[in-house]
């Protein structure tokens, strides 16, 4: 088979709601890779929220805070930040309005003063609408499931990529989008009014647009690749690619537009959408 571009999604994807890598989709990310394959991750995590068991996969890089960065065998290619006096600005609006929040940088994620405490119902109904059971959640810290997480650092930084806060209401997501209409504004944890989280990121930026800029590094075309995803953030990419593949696990919106599904990540999804593409062998 022609040499293939494969990018894959990190959480719900090549990782479960557990933070946990089946085994199944190491041994189909080595074996693609033996046959001559590239793998990237493409993700919206930041770089610190990375663990080093998904780089001892062998991955070939990484497209990380959802298009902002982009590294090719250890090399950084591109890397958009928040500006210094951005950050500084909507640190000082999430002050104002009480709300707790992260800075997402490639060097840690930085928490808010109270984020621990206020965080803890947020990350358990979060993980719980990911299909964690009551049992699971019982005891799970902000730090269970954000990978990289600091507390007591500085938060007027020049290392931003993007900053998430803890919505009071839905409300709180719609000011942020006009306090700071130049940078991209959205919401996680949950659809519409009933998101959880809000998030300040680069304008103008994507998944897809990423790929692109990786695909003109490599001299290699859009016809070459193939995305795995789960989530609404992920179909840009699924719609670029060539082919775009979505976990059984995924929302409705992803399925209705994928060219194939593949099973639920704790079902060997990765692993038997790999195999049926043929990039095994």
């Amino acid at each position: 088979m022609k040499q293939k571009v494969i990018f894959l999604d990190v959480d719900g994807t090549l990782v479960d709601y557990e933070n946990r890598i089946p085994k199944s989709a190491i041994v189909a990310i080595r074996q693609a890779r033996a046959q001559g394959h590239l793998v990237y991750m493409c993700t919206g995590r930041s770089r610190a929220e990375v663990q080093p068991e998904l780089w001892d996969i062998g991955l070939d890089g990484m497209i990380g805070g959802n298009g902002s960065y982009l590294e090719h065998q250890g090399h950084v290619l591109m890397h958009q930040l928040i500006s210094e006096q951005d950050t500084h600005a909507i640190v000082d609006w999430l002050h104002e309005r009480g709300l707790e929040f992260y800075l997402e940088s490639n060097n840690g994620l930085f928490a808010s003063e109270n984020f621990k405490e206020v965080a803890r119902p947020a990350i358990r109904a979060y993980a719980k609408r990911k299909g964690a059971r009551e049992q699971d959640v019982a005891n799970l810290e902000a730090e269970d499931a954000l990978h990289g997480l600091i507390y007591g650092d500085r938060l007027y930084r020049n290392d931003v990529n993007k900053i998430s806060f803890i919505l009071s209401s839905y409300q709180d997501h719609l000011d942020s989008k006009s306090a700071f209409p130049k940078l991209k504004a959205g919401t996680w944890g949950g659809r519409g009014e009933t998101a959880l989280f809000g998030d300040l990121g680069v304008a103008n930026i994507d998944k897809a647009h990423t790929i692109d800029v990786l695909l003109n590094h490599l001299l290699l075309t859009k016809e070459d690749t193939i995305a795995f995803g789960d989530a609404k953030v992920d179909i840009p990419m699924l719609n670029y690619c060539e082919i775009g593949v979505a976990m059984a696990n995924g929302g409705p919106e992803i399925l209705a537009m994928a060219d194939m599904v593949t099973e639920d990540v704790e079902e060997d999804g990765l692993y038997k959408g790999f195999e049926r593409l043929g990039l095994l062998s």
